[in-house]
């Protein structure tokens, strides 16, 4: 495989690396033990917080969401944020993060890497789920379905184009945001109720690529394509996103871990 200077995407489940949202939570969550704050205590409201960590308020709202996800703080429809059950004698917060099962996204991932994120919306539009893709979502043949096409760029570099598709209705503010900006999964996580990409099916394949692929791609045929078809869950175990990536062979390297659970 030719090497190049970028340094390369290793897969897009996460490892070591957290999202900003996840070191968040973390330490909102350390900072709620070092009060030793209890179950009904109010926290500062979602612009004070922001603030405090150095986050905008779409980040600060995921950080809750996770906190939430995981029993630890609850909403109320006025009055802000509380503490629901916090158990001063658990592990510390950013070693539970770390182990908690997620999904890092694109954008994510060239965070935590230091690197530049951007993208070209090809086409996003509303339209029909097929019987396949219903299958694959859980949901009805013909229910509406946001599909996304969007080339990845890093550092300017194009790595991957991308095709995702979620069910609208769990995020409809999906349909009229614009992805040339927006992270995906920043948007999926401040959705009401918020989703949280938890785990994925995650398969890939080496394929020559299409004349359409070596046009957007800016390579020649002689270039192998690595396809990656990932399915991707929420923390109630509900598939929110079915997504085909077709990346650049010299500007990808899938990595993962295997485990004996016998």
């Amino acid at each position: 495989m030719p090497v190049v200077k970028t340094p390369l995407p290793r897969g897009l489940l996460a490892d070591d690396a957290l999202p900003l949202y996840e070191r968040t939570a973390a330490q909102l969550l350390d900072d709620l033990r070092a009060t030793a704050a209890c179950a009904g205590d109010r926290l500062p409201s979602e612009r004070a917080l922001a603030t405090r960590y150095g986050v905008s308020r779409v980040t600060l709202r995921a950080a809750l969401a996770e906190l939430e996800a995981r029993g630890i703080v609850r909403p109320t429809s006025s009055r802000g944020w509380f503490v629901a059950e916090l158990d001063q004698s658990a592990e510390p917060a950013a070693a539970s993060v770390a182990t908690a099962p997620q999904v890092q996204g694109f954008a994510d991932y060239a965070e935590v890497n230091g690197l530049t994120a951007s993208s070209r919306v090809l086409s996003a539009t509303v339209r029909p789920a097929t019987v396949p893709e219903s299958e694959h979502l859980r949901i009805a043949p013909g229910a509406d379905l946001f599909d996304l096409h969007r080339l990845r760029f890093l550092d300017d570099l194009v790595v991957v184009l991308e095709h995702n598709r979620l069910p609208l209705t769990v995020c409809p503010a999906l349909a009229d945001t614009d992805f040339n900006n927006a992270s995906l999964y920043a948007t999926l996580r401040a959705a009401d109720p918020p989703q949280l990409p938890r785990v994925a099916d995650y398969s890939v394949e080496a394929r020559h690529p299409t004349p359409r692929e070596m046009e957007l791609l800016e390579t020649g045929d002689t270039m192998p394509m690595l396809v990656a078809t990932q399915l991707t869950f929420n923390q109630d175990d509900r598939p929110i996103e079915l997504t085909v990536q077709v990346y650049r062979g010299d500007r990808y390297r899938f990595r993962a871990s295997i485990t004996n659970r016998t």
